[in-house]
């Protein structure tokens, strides 16, 4: 577009600097390039796709059982945030839950949650139904806020990119100062990049009062300077990117 041109030449430019720093992939790995320390949580996001006459009864099953799970000590997790889609996927909940301490945390969860008798009765019953499910095993990157309960009422917005393999550094590059604009009406809720499911995936979760309010914060930032060139060196980077508009359930400590 007009005026790109003028970034790549400027001194101070992004695409410069990215050359200066000289990350080496080789020398670590991503994950600890990318968040915060050794301690990092682990997130998993769980996509459900309900047969459409059985959502109410599903959120009513959740509601049951997630915050129970959520409030007792015994399981090293915490549940994020639980939705349903409204726009993008239809006949869909999104649960995300936080492990403090990382695949050790998940295990036990994984096996405490095995000798829960009603928590496999809370399976069964779900399992009716539910058409598919499938999910994603995550890290958050470093500059982001961790995601702590919000009042509402809020819509929210996933925006998950599939990254050409190789780029998930650059991204970070980029989004590490980029995040400073999205910051003006607390919108930035998460940013979590994937270690197992969909690999090269990055989701960024948003909070915003309304669908018009979406539209009010997403276009002033086109008036900071800097936020194009983000755009410019960032879109080359995704090979396939989706949105989804989702409401908070009653039992999700994000409203």
């Amino acid at each position: 577009g007009p005026g790109t041109d003028q970034y790549r030449n400027s001194p101070d430019s992004w695409f410069k600097s990215l050359f200066v720093r000289k990350v080496d992939p080789r020398k670590d790995a991503h994950s600890n390039l990318l968040t915060k320390n050794e301690e990092s949580n682990l997130y998993k996001i769980q996509f459900h796709n309900v047969k459409p006459d059985c959502l109410d009864s599903y959120n009513k099953l959740c509601e049951e059982v997630l915050p129970i799970i959520h409030a007792d000590k015994y399981y090293p997790c915490e549940l994020v945030g639980t939705w349903n889609t409204w726009y993008g996927e239809q006949d869909q909940a999104v649960h995300l839950w936080r492990y403090r301490g990382g695949y050790p945390a998940l295990t036990e969860v994984m096996n405490k949650l095995k000798q829960n008798q009603e928590f496999s009765a809370y399976r069964k019953e779900r399992g009716k139904m539910l058409l598919s499910r499938r999910n994603q095993l995550l890290l958050e990157f470093s500059f982001w806020n961790e995601p702590v309960p919000r009042e509402g009422p809020n819509i929210y917005e996933l925006r998950s990119y599939q990254l050409r393999p190789g780029t998930m550094i650059e991204w970070g590059n980029y989004w590490a100062r980029a995040i400073r604009y999205r910051q003006h009406n607390s919108e930035a809720v998460g940013g979590f990049f994937s270690q197992i499911g969909n690999l090269y995936m990055v989701h960024h979760l948003w909070a915003y009062k309304d669908l018009q309010s979406r539209e009010d914060t997403r276009n002033a930032v086109w008036h900071e300077d800097g936020w194009e060139e983000v755009v410019y060196y960032t879109v080359p980077l995704i090979q396939h990117m989706d949105s989804r508009i989702m409401i908070p359930t009653k039992a999700s400590p994000l409203q």
